[in-house]
């Protein structure tokens, strides 16, 4: 595999004049800086905004959220995200960090990558996904309470076995990329959150990309899902699709 972990950041910015501020830190600063990393494999970022909080399914304190950002980290993994972390203080002590007013930040966790499959028709494997331009993702977070019991086995065969294989199918779907909670991100410049006592294992994330219009692909996606029937079990607290951010026109 091209890398062994993933982190995911869900942010909210409850002051609705920040959104540009935000997008330039982050797209012209902090993203080019972390994606310079020698552990860092590669990263991307995606929308949340306007029509698309009326699609799909959102609970709190997922609602509300704006954006989300997710890295790929190589091996040895400890000290790939040392420095990632590292570069985060540092930032902090340079005046860089994203101390924005108005920013919440209801998830911030590393996740193991488990199960990665391309459509057939792009001709590239799994690995290459991340790498591939795309026009969004249609991401699904799912909670398990007995996230190691039966139920959750059953959810997780079913979901390997028959859901993904039907939604890579569907046309504008690229891939899909599974994911497994590890743990919180704990870090120095930030406050410690509601995530911090999830167990491992106890979250999900399903993540598809698409090249096609993520709202109209979205609509494809759903119909499929209803049609593998429903899950053995989970929670679904977000689900729905996120645009690609197009630096400047998308601030």
């Amino acid at each position: 595999m091209f890398a062994d972990l993933a982190f995911f950041s869900f942010v909210e910015l409850t002051d609705p004049q920040q959104h540009r501020a935000y997008n330039e830190w982050h797209q012209l600063d902090h993203r080019p800086e972390n994606l310079a990393l020698p552990g860092v494999a590669t990263g991307d970022r995606w929308a949340r905004r306007g029509a698309l909080r009326d699609i799909g399914t959102a609970t709190e304190p997922y609602a509300a959220v704006d954006y989300a950002a997710m890295y790929w980290f190589r091996s040895p993994v400890e000290e790939s995200v040392a420095a990632w972390d590292r570069l985060g203080e540092d930032s902090f002590q340079w005046g860089r960090g994203p101390m924005l007013p108005g920013v919440r930040r209801p998830l911030l966790g590393f996740f193991r990558p488990v199960l990665g499959v391309a459509a057939p028709r792009i001709g590239v494997g799994a690995e290459v996904l991340p790498f591939r331009p795309n026009r969004g993702v249609h991401l699904t977070l799912t909670r398990f309470v007995d996230h190691h019991g039966d139920a959750a086995h059953e959810h997780h065969r079913w979901e390997a076995s028959t859901l993904v294989p039907a939604l890579v199918e569907q046309p504008g779907v690229a891939g899909a990329w599974t994911f497994s909670f590890q743990r919180a991100q704990r870090h120095s410049a930030l406050p410690l959150r509601g995530d911090d006592d999830l167990a491992p294992a106890s979250l999900r994330i399903r993540l598809l990309y698409l090249d096609d219009d993520p709202i109209a692909t979205t609509s494809l996606v759903e119909a499929a899902t209803a049609a593998a029937g429903a899950p053995p079990d989970g929670e679904v607290l977000l689900s729905g699709p996120l645009t690609t951010i197009i630096p400047w026109q998308d601030w």
